[in-house]
């Protein structure tokens, strides 16, 4: 059971492959035509002989309906000659003659077995009211033609016509002729053949240009197949060109844009994880010199371990100050986290993030404003997004200058929370903007330093904003001040979690 589903599957795969159906797609519109040609032709053959032998028949039939009347045959059937040409006819055609005069009465029979008996059938009813007719009978293979005997007078009237003939036609009778149609069927079978062998031909000829014509349409794709293996082999690493078709150009074009995505992450992996060594060995290269100092002296006071092991127990603090940043980002990358959802007043939550962080700015006379324009109510995780706007406002904060101030913006429009954060402290410049929310990105690292942080509140400020599907906005100048534009969606778009 299992081997049959397997076979069933292997053919669907197949199907699936473009190749294949380049080659059905093209035998199908080099053989669909060739079949509709062959059965034309048959038809068409079919259709002419047979109305070339009606024809034939009845211009015979018409010449020898006259010579019955010139021979008085309906009256006299004896005449040898009228019988001798019926005769010829019935033998040149293979077929039967009946003549019938004006009363069904049957005159003659060619066949000999029906004379003196009376037809009457609707075919020889039309013909004596002057009507050809003529049938085909595919099935049993014989023609049929029904051909008046007509008897064509002169009659004179001076009174009515002024001395002008008129012809008068009488019907005296009905000649049914029935041949056989079995040499045109011969003749049909024996095309029929002959298409046949031209058509197998046809087809064995299709079939091995749809082969090629596949191969050669679908190599391409196979080149753009060989080498995104060789990258991904790592025998290449320059980006790949196969500009055969537009749809390549694509792929390659989309695949190259991919690639190049992938060193960039490769690269900021690579620096990150360097950033990370940096960071974590930094404190504990601080808190190894100090253990030493302590410890290759002798009789050291009590005030000088207390000083010391102050030290070490702040690097202790910033070494745990960066694990815990390191495990708020990682969980903030992961989409199908669980965000608390709640509906929030933001104006509330800004407030008390405010209060938190005035005495910091105040440290350095620095003036926190805050400007509500209106109520705002939104669905959002309160810890996450107090997580990501206190990053934000104690960034203005800590690179700001003493008596600057921190500008901090509540508005809403109909779909989003807008929140703004101002400063008027050192900026960031230009090149380094697009940088920022990058992980340990510090635009001024000797003086991030005297500052203090580790390049990773930007970042987690920005992935918690992400998760709530809004989005983040930089103005900046060099020696002016920084501007944060933040657009949170009022309604979280529950249909969207874990995408």
């Amino acid at each position: 059971m299992k081997t049959k589903l397997s076979q069933r599957l292997s053919r669907l795969h197949i199907l699936r492959s473009l190749k294949v159906r380049i080659f059905i797609i093209i035998l199908l519109v080099g053989f669909i035509p060739t079949v509709l040609l062959r059965a034309t032709i048959l038809r068409t053959y079919m259709n002419r002989a047979v109305n070339v032998r009606i024809n034939d028949i009845q211009n015979q039939c018409k010449v020898i309906a006259n010579h019955l009347l010139t021979y008085n045959y309906l009256t006299d059937n004896s005449s040898q000659i009228i019988n001798a040409e019926l005769g010829m006819l019935s033998d040149l055609y293979d077929g039967r003659v009946i003549i019938i005069d004006q009363s069904c009465n049957i005159i003659k029979d060619t066949y000999g077995i029906s004379e003196g008996k009376t037809m009457i059938s609707e075919e020889v009813m039309r013909c004596l009211k002057g009507e050809v007719t003529s049938h085909y009978d595919a099935e049993n293979l014989y023609i049929e033609i029904t051909t008046p005997i007509v008897d064509t007078t002169l009659k004179q009237d001076s009174e009515l016509y002024d001395d002008e003939d008129q012809q008068t036609q009488v019907i005296k009778g009905v000649m049914l002729t029935s041949v056989s149609a079995d040499n045109i069927q011969t003749n049909l079978e024996l095309l029929k053949s002959r298409a046949m062998v031209m058509q197998t031909l046809a087809a064995i000829l299709l079939i091995a240009i749809a082969w090629v014509l596949s191969q050669i349409l679908v190599r391409p794709f196979d080149r753009v197949t060989t080498a995104i293996s060789g990258i991904k082999d790592g025998f290449q690493t320059e980006q790949i060109s196969v500009p055969d078709y537009i749809e390549t150009e694509h792929i390659v074009a989309a695949f190259n844009d991919l690639l190049g995505r992938m060193k960039v992450v490769d690269e900021s992996r690579q620096e990150f994880v360097s950033n990370v060594s940096h960071e974590l060995k930094t404190p504990i290269t601080s808190m190894k010199v100090l253990a030493d100092s302590l410890l290759q002296q002798e009789d050291v006071p009590v005030e000088l371990y207390k000083e010391f092991m102050v030290d070490i127990a702040d690097e202790i603090d910033r070494e745990n100050k960066i694990i815990t940043d390191l495990l708020a980002l990682v969980k903030m990358d992961k989409r199908a986290s669980d965000l608390n959802i709640e509906s929030i007043l933001l104006n509330e939550l800004l407030e008390r993030l405010l209060k938190r962080l005035r005495p910091i700015a105040k440290q350095r006379n620095i003036d926190v404003l805050f400007e509500s324009v209106r109520e705002v109510w939104l669905e959002a995780d309160e810890v996450k997004l107090s997580l990501a706007l206190s990053n934000f406002i104690e960034n203005a904060i800590k690179y700001n200058v003493e008596y600057g101030y921190v500008k901090v913006i509540c508005d809403a429009d109909h779909q989003f929370a807008l929140i703004t954060v101002e400063d008027n402290g050192i900026g960031i410049p230009e090149e380094d903007q697009e940088h920022i929310f990058e992980r340990f990105y510090r635009v001024d690292k000797s003086h991030s330093t005297e500052i203090g942080g580790n390049g990773l509140g930007l970042a987690i400020a920005r992935s918690a904003v992400l998760m709530h599907r809004g989005s983040v906005q930089l103005e900046s100048q060099e020696g002016k001040g920084t501007k944060f534009f933040i657009k949170i969606p009022l309604i979280y778009l529950r249909s969207q979690e874990g995408k």
